[in-house]
């Protein structure tokens, strides 16, 4: 019995030693095992896995194997779960994907915002390094600069293009009436404003008499999508017949009757040399050169970017020339003369705003010509600007008459800057409407 109980007791005693062995070894395995599927080796790890596992399911009881099954779960399941969460290379394909994202993102803002970023930028670069303003103004670098807007313009002007400026006569005749006769009379109302130093409000007054703007009009036109061929008729005959009227009107709302002197002579010629010509060999080579035609309408994009960036040269040039004098002039005081020129061009554009809505009412059989938006688009744009060329060559000639003339051209320069400003934002406003009344009409 004694002896019989001791045989029992023994084997009872391997029986559970060896089941204790096992899930020790098995334990030992699948630690293993997790090692290897962590390491870099992993193609070979599937087949050591399935061997061990299965000699392991065969060599062992029932409550072994579950032992072994369950480890095995576990032992399958948190390597992955550490490489879904952890993987290095995850992190980095995410941290990559987020970097490609946010420069695509800037890209398209700067692709939308291409002109007003330009412009800012000329403007910063300027005041950063006014030297190299001042070089460029050495080399007359603002003149070819125009010159070349013009060039670009008369290549990128179709035939039908010059059709539409020809039916939109009447808003061509309002809009050249609106910059020479009915703008010059704010003169008179800023006149009444008292600042000190005087010139800055004189300034402003004859930047009122002064006709549109020599390039930025028509570029702005250009990117809106308006009529460009009316945009650049207006400028052309307003610049010419300004040369005329603008000594007229500086005369009449200025002077109060004192003569003063404008060089139209050297103005004519001037304009005929940076506007006319270069907008009659560009559409001449359009016409001529076999392909280029075709070439300029498929990069019409391209080409507005180009007119944005011979347009950022103006402010460029003009802010450094101006810096020394800008640092002279107490801040406050300048703020108020730049608040003025924004005054200035919100007013100018509401009166063309409304003057074009009120003509397309009353018009007649002319009503369709104001009511196409590509024309009131041109319209608004080109009689809303003033020119800051044309009103510095003024007051160069005029000696001294109406005070110092850096600081009568000072807050003309800062209001020329901020129409064109303005006016971009309100170009690419324009711009995401349309295609957001487009995208909403093709849903």
């Amino acid at each position: 019995m004694s002896l019989h109980f001791h045989t029992h007791s023994l084997t009872l005693f391997l029986s559970v030693w060896r089941e204790e062995s096992y899930r020790f070894s098995s334990l030992s395995m699948a630690g293993t095992i997790q090692t290897m599927i962590l390491t870099p080796r992993s193609t070979q790890t599937p087949s050591f896995r399935h061997q061990h596992l299965n000699f392991m399911a065969t060599r062992t009881p029932a409550c072994s194997t579950r032992s072994v099954l369950f480890i095995r779960n576990r032992s399958i399941s948190f390597p992955l779960r550490i490489r879904a969460n952890q993987g290095p290379g995850q992190i980095d394909d995410n941290g990559s994907g987020g970097a490609k994202t946010l420069g695509k993102s800037l890209l398209n803002f700067a692709d939308n915002n291409f002109l007003p970023l330009a412009l800012i930028g000329g403007v910063v670069l300027g005041l950063a390094n006014p030297a190299l303003g001042c070089l460029a103004d050495k080399y007359y670098l603002s003149k070819f600069s125009t010159i070349a807007i013009f060039i670009t313009s008369g290549l990128t002007l179709r035939n039908g293009e010059i059709g539409d400026a020809i039916e939109a006569w009447p808003v061509g005749i309002l809009g050249i009436c609106s910059i020479l006769l009915f703008t010059p009379f704010l003169s008179k109302i800023i006149l009444q404003i008292q600042l000190q130093p005087q010139e800055f409000v004189t300034g402003l007054a004859i930047f009122c008499c002064m006709p549109t703007t020599l390039s930025s009009g028509v570029a702005l036109t250009q990117l809106a999508g308006g009529n460009s061929a009316l945009a650049l008729a207006m400028t052309v005959i307003s610049n010419l017949l300004g040369i005329l009227i603008v000594p007229f009107s500086i005369s009449k709302f200025i002077a109060a009757g004192i003569g003063v002197s404008v060089p139209t002579k050297e103005l004519f010629r001037s304009l005929v040399i940076t506007l006319l010509i270069p907008l009659i060999l560009g559409k001449v080579f359009r016409e001529s050169l076999k392909g280029l035609a075709d070439y300029v309408d498929r990069n019409r994009k391209l080409f507005s970017k180009m007119n944005a960036i011979f347009l950022s040269l103006a402010p460029f040039i003009q802010v450094s020339r101006s810096r020394s004098m800008l640092l002279m002039v107490k801040p406050s005081v300048f703020l108020v003369a730049v608040g003025m020129g924004v005054i200035l061009h919100l007013v100018l554009l509401s009166f063309n705003v409304f003057a074009i809505q009120g003509f397309s009412m009353v018009s007649g059989t002319n009503q369709l010509a104001f009511a196409k938006k590509k024309n009131a688009t041109a319209y608004v744009l080109v009689a809303s600007q003033k020119t800051l060329p044309v009103m510095v060559a003024v007051v160069e000639q005029l000696g001294g008459a109406f005070g110092e003339s850096g600081l009568l051209v000072l807050p003309c320069v800062a209001a020329h800057l901020n129409q064109i400003i303005m006016d971009s934002f309100f170009v690419n406003f324009w711009l995401r409407k349309d295609l957001a009344s487009k995208s909403a009409k093709a849903a």
